[in-house]
């Protein structure tokens, strides 16, 4: 998991896709996601949404744009409210 942006507004975390090791003592890797994705927290509205499969790959692409371009936050925060209008899950902390 590395955490990518956190504003006042957004946090997006990219889950990245490899073994957890076990936490029980045992030699058995622990749960794995199959592949990547993103997750986008609203911190407006307690909404989260999940990326994955094509929707990821999608959302990687303008994450490496950034990385290449050095947009303006307006311009990162414009994108991420895109995005959010998706957000239907309610973040819950544990």
């Amino acid at each position: 998991m590395q955490m990518l942006y956190d504003s006042d507004a957004f946090v997006v975390v990219h889950m990245l896709a490899d073994a957890v090791p076990p936490t029980d003592g045992s030699s058995e890797p622990g749960p794995q996601l199959r592949r990547h994705g993103f997750e986008i927290v609203d911190k407006r509205s307690g909404k989260e949404v999940y990326l994955d499969g094509s929707w990821a790959e999608m959302f990687q692409q303008i994450v490496l744009r950034w990385q290449l371009n050095a947009p303006t936050e307006e311009e990162v925060e414009d994108t991420l409210e895109r995005y959010a209008g998706l957000a239907q899950n309610p973040v819950l902390v544990h």
